[in-house]
């Protein structure tokens, strides 16, 4: 199995502003391992809604806008 993200998932959850929280799945395909959770305009907001997210077993990251 390859863990690798494709530059077009990365581009299709990267915002045009603010900050989207993007789940990682390592088990699917690539192409579309990752998957869109919600976004948000401040990073303390983001930040801390990953951090309160209690599934051990999920992945997170989060997207910056490129604005």
């Amino acid at each position: 199995m390859s863990s690798e993200i494709t530059e077009q998932e990365k581009l299709v959850h990267t915002p045009e502003s603010g900050f989207n929280l993007v789940g990682i799945d390592p088990f699917e395909v690539p192409g579309k391992r990752l998957y869109f959770i919600e976004h948000f305009n401040r990073y303390q907001d983001a930040l801390k809604t990953k951090k309160e997210r209690k599934n051990p077993e999920e992945y997170l990251i989060l997207y910056s806008g490129v604005s």
